[in-house]
């Protein structure tokens, strides 16, 4: 029980026995006792202003469309924000990276001392000669 009410007295109500059973197993599955399950549930119905004979229904369909609605938004603001701003700016940046890097120069371990032969362009006239 919850300690600011744990002064007050009980009162009785008269519920079916099969009502009052199923009740048991509801609240000791949500709540300490039983006077906090039924107080949560009436401060639930009272906190959403939802009556326990009202169907649910369509209000949990027209909520879901609502959110699915707004997610599509969310979704085509970004796709709108990627063309706009994104994708030039890193088109802009990767073009800018590109000029400033240097050029690679092989590392000068040892030199290379290239003798090439000649070739002959014509080897028979080099043989008549």
């Amino acid at each position: 029980m919850d300690k600011k009410y744990k002064n007050e007295k009980f009162e009785t109500f008269k519920i079916k026995s099969s009502v009052a059973r199923k009740f048991r197993r509801f609240s000791r599955s949500i709540s300490k006792s039983q006077s906090m399950a039924l107080l949560s549930m009436i401060e639930f119905f009272e906190m959403n202003s939802i009556s326990p004979n009202e169907v649910m229904g369509p209000k949990m369909e027209t909520l879901e469309n609502l959110i699915k609605k707004r997610i599509n938004g969310v979704i085509a603001i970004l796709k709108d924000i990627e063309k706009s701003q994104t994708k030039p700016t890193v088109a802009m940046m990767q073009s800018l990276f590109e000029e400033a890097e240097p050029k690679k120069k092989p590392l000068i371990l040892e030199k290379k001392v290239i003798a090439e032969k000649q070739k002959v362009r014509f080897p028979e006239k080099q043989a008549r000669d």
